[in-house]
């Protein structure tokens, strides 16, 4: 362990302190060979933990889920499940706006201007915060109730590009979605299957598979013209994934 430090009882030590730190763990944790203390830019502190343990993999079951991630909702089930999207950056737009004009107007270098600066930067991981607990609890959800969760394969870098979505998809996180639940099914013993970015979900009808020419992205729902099924966008490239997928 790091002789700055000493980690005892469920309890973290500064060196020559008799009193621990005052901190709010996320987790019970082993013994602790090493600890790194950090500081965010909102002036917040934070205690990594480097521990060994092994992971405990879930029961088998035999559900599985093919998901659609979007921006009207972050991602839609096979089943027609739709989460919705909280928008973190929009819900905090205006009042970062505002701190941010002021911040522009303070003098560089005085205290003024760095006391704003800190409001700036709180907002800012405010909304990160929200964003990353919103995913968390969604990608545990997914991986805790299916074996087998397929998703579509996605160029977030190339897709950031377009000026119109960029800061929604940003705001999405995708990249971090599949991120989580990746590494969350390898701890718990599930699956996630990625197929391939160019496969056409949206366009192929999940009944009969045949592919319409072009669709526009405005249109939500469309009616198959070789087997009459009427589809909603998203939930038919959900079932479309999950075949994909299973079919690997």
């Amino acid at each position: 362990m790091d002789t700055a430090f000493k980690y005892k009882d469920g309890c973290l030590y500064m060196a020559k302190s008799k009193t621990p730190l005052d901190v709010r763990w996320s987790r019970p944790l082993p013994a602790v060979p090493s600890i790194t203390i950090s500081k965010d830019a909102a002036g917040r502190y934070f205690v990594s933990c480097l521990c060994e343990f092994e992971p405990v993999s879930l029961p088998i079951t035999a559900k599985t889920v093919g998901i659609d991630v979007g921006l009207k909702d972050l991602f839609v089930t096979d089943s027609g499940f739709k989460t919705g999207n909280p928008r973190h950056t929009a819900k905090y737009a205006k009042r970062l706006a505002l701190l941010q004009r002021r911040l522009s107007r303070k003098q560089k270098g005085s205290k003024n201007r760095a006391k704003a600066r800190l409001k700036v930067a709180r907002i800012h991981a405010k909304i990160a915060d929200c964003r990353l607990d919103n995913l968390h609890k969604l990608t545990r959800k997914l991986i805790n109730e299916n074996q087998v969760v397929c998703v579509e394969s996605l160029k977030v870098k190339n897709m950031i590009r377009n000026p119109k979505l960029s800061k929604a998809i940003a705001d999405a996180s995708w990249g971090e979605f599949v991120r989580q639940l990746q590494y969350k099914a390898e701890w718990s013993g599930r699956s996630v299957v990625a197929i391939d970015q160019f496969f056409p979900s949206s366009k192929r009808c999940s009944c009969c598979g045949y592919t319409m020419p072009e669709t526009a992205l405005n249109v939500r729902s469309w009616i198959c013209p070789e087997c009459g099924a009427n589809h909603d966008r998203d939930v038919n490239a959900a079932k479309n994934i999950k075949a994909v997928g299973l079919a690997r």
